[in-house]
């Protein structure tokens, strides 16, 4: 669904921290895992010189702080998916899919997506496509994806809905 290419890192350290993270759970038989989206531009499609994003933020950066993301949410006993968006019309489509193949209790959405304010109107059509696909899944920001399962905590407590 999102660009491979993107993400071949990604899932190499989401295999590992989610089977490491797998020891720690207790869930018990037929309880639901809790389940984030990590949802944000493809690192490889942000203009880093845009001066409404963080001062000297990479694309090598957003990696590293989406596997410290993952590993957070592992460390929660979270189920946690990432989803890279294309600035394009390919991005409300991109999201519906992704919401509609599992049942999301929130979606973390990041800075590259809403601070720019070119970005407006797909800040918008992220926004427009969760309320749709995913009524029920909460909404939370980060301020950088290092903070993301911070995000979700405000959002998430004991498996369940925080209103």
């Amino acid at each position: 669904m999102f660009p491979t290419r993107s993400c071949r890192w990604l899932r190499a350290v989401s295999a590992k921290v989610l089977a490491e993270g797998a020891a720690k759970r207790t869930k018990t038989y037929g309880e639901l895992m809790t389940r984030i989206l990590l949802l944000g531009l493809d690192p490889e499609a942000v203009d880093f010189s845009d001066p409404a994003l963080p001062p000297g933020m990479t694309a090598e950066k957003v990696r590293v702080g989406i596997a410290v993301a993952v590993k957070q949410f592992a460390d929660r006993g979270w189920e946690a998916d990432i989803g890279f968006i294309r600035p394009d019309e390919t991005a409300g489509p991109t999201v519906e899919r992704q919401l509609r193949s599992t049942n999301y209790d929130c979606v973390v959405i990041g800075g590259g997506v809403r601070l720019p304010p070119r970005n407006l109107a797909l800040f918008e059509v992220v926004i427009n496509a969760i309320r749709k696909a995913a009524p029920g899944a909460a909404i939370a920001f980060n301020t950088r994806p290092d903070d993301s399962a911070d995000a979700a905590g405000r959002w998430v407590a004991a498996g369940s809905l925080a209103v």
